[in-house]
């Protein structure tokens, strides 16, 4: 069984203890089983304060955190604080030992300040990006993108985006599916590429109720169709130049980086849920043919698309525990 563990410490926000304690400690074995086992582990002795008079008490200690399967790191206090020295050391333990290790928000400076970050790309909370920056200058940071994956390291922005993490890795474990499901369970996006922008200085206007809602959903439906700039202004009835400026605004890219994403959604699913020939999903994800499909999915995942389904799908036949980690999109 996976473990999941989470490293508590004082003072920590609530919301930010309370997502992963949402998303992989409350048990949906009908979504699939064995689900994760999951543990708050505390790294100093006793009941650990954290924020808004919340009081933590668990068995589990710093050993636990390091012997774990995915340990997460959410928000810390206070990012100017030096965080616990057995923190840190249980963290890069549990990296030696191979662990799958998650940063959510300010809980980047931790990794960082173990040293787990050198030499990578990370993220964090855009308010922190600079300062993170600023300490610590081994570390590529990227303050624009929602969550990132460096070698098996991932780092998020706010809770939020620490939420679309929770659910990529959700996806890498158990697949599509069962990713979409918990998000339909929790009444969030199924699914926001971690390259989109962490934050937008203007809404989508909507007051016509012709936004993009409706054009993300007509371009879904017809993803295995082409699908040009035009054909998607002209449902939202704009030009094309107002549909990509309402594009960058709200998503961060432009309308056909967002389809050729989608479209690469749609084959990671294609692959992991059915016995479709390659040929056949290529055609189903509107690549057109296997050398078009190939090639983008390649660039996007790191891996082709029949590589993929082997590792992803695992010798027998069922979705592997530890699929392949696929690139920023």
């Amino acid at each position: 069984m996976h473990v999941v563990a989470v490293a508590v410490t004082a003072g920590m926000p609530i919301f930010e203890l309370a997502v992963p304690c949402e998303v992989f400690g409350t048990v949906r074995r009908d979504l699939v089983d064995p689900w994760y086992e999951f543990r708050l582990c505390t790294v100093e002795p006793g009941p650990t304060r954290v924020a808004r008079g919340f009081q933590v008490e668990t068995p589990y200690r710093a050993a636990d955190l390091v012997a774990a399967d995915t340990v997460i790191v959410p928000a810390c206090a206070n990012v100017h604080d030096a965080p616990p020295p057995a923190l840190l050391d249980a963290v890069r333990a549990a990296r030696a030992r191979g662990a799958r290790i998650a940063a959510i928000c300010s809980g980047t400076f931790v990794l960082a300040a173990a040293g787990l970050l050198d030499g990578r790309r990370a993220t964090t909370h855009w308010m922190h990006a600079a300062e993170l920056a600023r300490r610590y200058p081994e570390v590529t940071v990227d303050p624009g993108v929602l969550y990132a994956e460096d070698g098996g390291i991932f780092t998020s922005a706010g809770t939020a985006a620490g939420l679309d993490l929770y659910l990529e890795l959700m996806r890498r474990d158990h697949g599509t599916a069962v990713a979409n499901a918990l998000a339909r369970r929790i009444v969030i996006p199924p699914h926001r590429d971690g390259g989109q922008a962490q934050y937008v200085e203007m809404p989508v206007p909507a007051a016509n109720g012709d936004g993009l809602a409706k054009v993300l959903d007509w371009a879904l439906a017809r993803l295995d169709q082409p699908l040009t700039i035009a054909d998607l202004a002209g449902i939202a009835h704009v030009s094309p130049r107002t549909l990509a400026r309402r594009f960058r605004g709200a998503l961060g890219v432009s309308p056909l980086q967002w389809v050729l994403s989608q479209r690469i959604r749609r084959a990671q699913h294609l692959l992991e849920a059915t016995d479709e020939p390659v040929e056949r999903i290529a055609t189903l994800a509107g690549f057109g043919g296997p050398a078009n499909l190939r090639r983008h999915f390649t660039q996007a995942v790191g891996v082709s698309p029949a590589a993929y389904r082997r590792t992803f799908r695992g010798a027998n036949g069922t979705p592997s525990p530890h699929p392949v980690s696929p690139a920023r999109h």
